[in-house]
């Protein structure tokens, strides 16, 4: 019998380096540099996690940053291959708008909130960044608008109504 502690299993989900920043202490003896990753974890098909890590090197800054993105997953509606309505994220002077689009579309989006949007397993999708072009902030007001998103089904089961009635 093995030890199933050391069998590889295969990896639920898939991660993206958005951003490496080299940062510095300065110390009596001259400056510390660390690094810090920007990292999102996703399954492609509705979860989405975005984590930081810091550390000496950079390999162990992104194992950090997964780590952090794992336990910060959120569940994404998706309607067919796009978003069920429109929405504004924010954080900080980070504002990201995200439409709905049609199939075929494509994710038209910047660079950090692509990574989030792809993770996430959208397929189309119109998006617009206003404000900050920092990508922490981008990535986290993309995953603040993905958060406020909900589907007919939930805002009808939430009002007591039929989805019918909401959609009129």
């Amino acid at each position: 019998m093995q030890n199933r502690r050391f069998e590889q299993e295969a990896p639920e989900f898939k991660e993206r380096l958005v951003y490496i920043n080299r940062v510095a202490k300065v110390v009596k003896g001259g400056r510390n540099f660390r690094f810090s990753a920007l990292m999102v974890v996703g399954n492609e098909n509705g979860r989405v996690g975005v984590g930081m890590g810091k550390a000496a090197e950079i390999p162990e800054a992104v194992r950090k940053g997964i780590e952090a993105a794992k336990r910060h997953m959120i569940d994404v509606p998706i309607v067919g291959t796009t978003i069920p309505h429109q929405v504004e994220g924010r954080f900080g002077k980070g504002h990201v708008r995200m439409l709905p689009a049609e199939e075929g579309t494509g994710v038209i989006a910047g660079g950090p909130a692509r990574a989030v949007l792809e993770m996430a397993g959208v397929k189309d999708i119109r998006t617009k960044s206003y404000g900050s072009n920092n990508p922490s902030n981008c990535v986290k007001a993309t995953m603040d608008g993905l958060m406020q998103l909900r589907t007919a089904e939930q805002v009808a089961r939430l009002r007591g109504k039929s989805v019918s009635e909401i959609l009129d």
